[in-house]
């Protein structure tokens, strides 16, 4: 199997007077975090475990941070960009694992809900994501969300590897016809003609 692991970081400040936004969910909290987008640390860490599997560069390469057609843009933007690429060259998404690492909100009463989301944003199973939560202790950054994401690709079946039975069957069915030539002439028997239904009177 033809598999490809990616993986992704990233870390936001608090900033009051913007709403929170991680894994796609809206989250009642006094503080958002601070970003040219909406902030959303997850969505941006899973984005770039993607691009990362195919080596397709980051987030920076396609959305430049001073670009201002990403002001407050919504992260599921940039991480249906990177499911394209990851598609156009190939691929599809097995699992992801997360990690956030943030003081606060608590993500354990949510996490079942951010797992759906990102699952759904994915095209995957619920059960193909991990979402787990750290506080920063002995980190000293309180005011800071962190996020690391590693996901698991593998090779998307080709059209030619169908076709590539079809052939193997074909070559049965000739090696075959081959076979009962070979035994009439050499028992002077004739080949068994192949039953045609319109004889049927």
């Amino acid at each position: 199997m033809d598999i490809r692991i990616g993986y992704g970081w990233d870390s936001h400040a608090f900033k009051a007077g913007v709403p929170l936004k991680i894994g796609g969910l809206s989250i009642d909290h006094p503080e958002g975090l601070a970003g040219h987008s909406d902030g959303d640390v997850l969505l941006h860490a899973i984005t770039d475990a993607l691009l990362g599997a195919v080596s397709a560069g980051d987030i920076g390469s396609f959305f430049p941070p001073g670009d201002p057609r990403w002001k407050d843009a919504n992260s599921a933007i940039f991480l249906n960009l990177a499911i394209e690429e990851i598609e156009s060259a190939g691929y599809r998404i097995v699992n992801v694992d997360t990690t956030l690492v943030l003081n606060a909100p608590k993500i354990g009463p949510i996490s079942n809900e951010m797992r759906e989301r990102v699952a759904e944003l994915l095209g995957i199973a619920p059960a193909n994501v991990g979402i787990k939560a750290k506080t920063p202790e002995g980190l000293d950054a309180n005011h800071v969300a962190q996020a690391h994401a590693v996901v698991l690709l593998e090779r998307i079946e080709e059209p030619g590897d169908l076709q590539t039975m079809t052939a193997v069957m074909e070559s049965q069915r000739q090696l075959e016809d081959v076979v009962r030539d070979l035994v009439s002439q050499v028992h002077g028997v004739p080949a068994k003609a192949p039953f045609d239904t319109e004889d049927i009177t």
